[in-house]
């Protein structure tokens, strides 16, 4: 099943951005959450990077899975950023990002918060799927690669 598809929809697909760091980059996705969910976006700020501080959440070959736990929040959310600018993550490969999906879930949604790591992990692990993002021009097709992937 793919737990991704639900989290996002073409107006939390955001292509071609540009930040000068992560705190910037974790700013604007608080607004996004906040105007998008409903959510306080200090909350979002503060857990995204109260786990980046325990390590990056770079996974290498450009991407990025931030991720947080937000207290109140009934169901998962997501946002896809691609950078216009490749912006420094700390990666295991050294390699900055251009892909970085953000994922805030419930405060005590383990089994879900891992299932859709996992998921994400894969996608962005296979390499064709990761040219299809870096080359698709527009959020609805951003969004529908993201419907019809599958495990």
């Amino acid at each position: 099943m793919n737990h991704i598809a639900p989290l996002l929809d073409p107006q939390s697909i955001l292509l071609d951005m540009a930040f000068p760091n992560r705190e910037k980059l974790f700013a604007h996705a608080g607004g996004l959450f906040a105007t998008r969910f409903g959510l306080k976006a200090q909350d979002v700020v503060a857990s995204l990077a109260e786990r980046e501080r325990l390590g990056s959440t770079a996974l290498g070959h450009g991407v990025a899975i931030p991720h947080g736990r937000i207290k109140g929040l009934a169901q998962a959310a997501g946002a896809f950023y691609r950078m216009a600018t490749p912006l420094e993550f700390a990666a295991p490969d050294h390699q900055p990002v251009t892909l970085c999906f953000i994922l805030v879930v419930p405060k005590n949604a383990n089994d879900l918060h891992l299932q859709i790591l996992g998921e994400l992990a894969q996608l962005f692990g296979d390499p064709a799927m990761r040219e299809r993002l870096r080359a698709e021009p527009t959020p609805a097709g951003i969004h529908t690669l993201f419907n019809t992937w599958t495990t």
